[in-house]
């Protein structure tokens, strides 16, 4: 397994529940979300929540990617981890939807990791990352 994270605060290191033990519960800083789970049950405690872990158990199931920008859309400022299945022709697409913490199930060389990411500096639709649309840069 490799972890790759873009954070520069410390490592959340208390192991996630799942979101139904969560939302019974309601003490525990960290949850994961299972694909097919609505991360929008999670918006009223995002206040509290230290780390959400998105599970990607296939590379090729994106539900993932939408719960990760409706969480940050939302205001989480936490670590949002994908989990599972992770590939490096993913990476450039998990950043923009706001993951900041890749713990993927493969291999992934840290350069090329950053090699992918530098590989096209401009974007062309916003995203939950703070990179501004090539349009809207030309447009002003």
């Amino acid at each position: 397994m490799t972890q790759i994270r873009f954070r520069t605060d410390e490592a959340h290191e208390e192991p996630a529940v799942t979101l139904d033990a969560f939302l019974g519960q309601s003490n525990a800083t960290a949850v994961r979300i299972e694909p097919g789970e609505d991360a929008r049950k999670l918006l009223p405690f995002l206040d509290r929540l230290q780390l959400i872990e998105i599970a990607f158990p296939k590379f090729r199931d994106g539900r993932g990617y939408s719960s990760a920008r409706i969480l940050r859309e939302a205001g989480f400022t936490g670590e949002l981890r994908a989990a599972g299945d992770v590939l490096l022709d993913q990476v450039v697409i998990l950043r923009r939807c706001g993951f900041d913490v890749l713990a993927s199930d493969h291999v992934l060389d840290p350069a090329k990791v950053e090699e992918a990411l530098a590989r096209f500096p401009a974007v062309y639709q916003k995203a939950a990352d703070a990179r501004p649309p090539v349009w809207a840069l030309r447009h002003g």
